[in-house]
């Protein structure tokens, strides 16, 4: 699609892509104390940037900022293009509160009037 731009004008453009990447994005993938920004999410895996990355395999953790959302079991990668292609056999949502053990009502006052 870029073959008929100069060179100088197509490294522009991928990093004026790159730089909005990393602004609106605020997702990252978490192996142990190593964390990554991902560039794509979708509901079978991620991509990471090719430079910077390392191939990641087994338990990780996928944040939105300082919010936790997933636990995933990453299975395979492969490297396309400029990114680095990760699918996981399960991602499972973190929960935000503790499990019930009873049916919780639809309707919750937000506090009772005594008398």
């Amino acid at each position: 699609m870029f073959t008929f731009l100069p060179d100088a004008v197509r490294q522009g453009l991928e990093e004026a892509r790159k730089a909005a990447l990393k602004r609106k994005d605020r997702l990252s993938v978490q192996d142990g104390d190593d964390s990554y920004r991902i560039r794509r999410f979708w509901d079978g895996g991620f991509a990471l940037d090719l430079e910077g990355s390392e191939r990641l395999r087994g338990h990780v953790d996928i944040y939105d900022g300082p919010k936790h959302l997933y636990t995933c079991l990453v299975v395979s990668s492969v490297d396309e293009e400029n990114e680095r292609v990760f699918e996981f056999k399960w991602a499972t949502p973190v929960a935000s509160g503790p499990a019930a053990d009873f049916v919780r009502p639809d309707f919750v006052p937000a506090g009772l009037i005594g008398r």
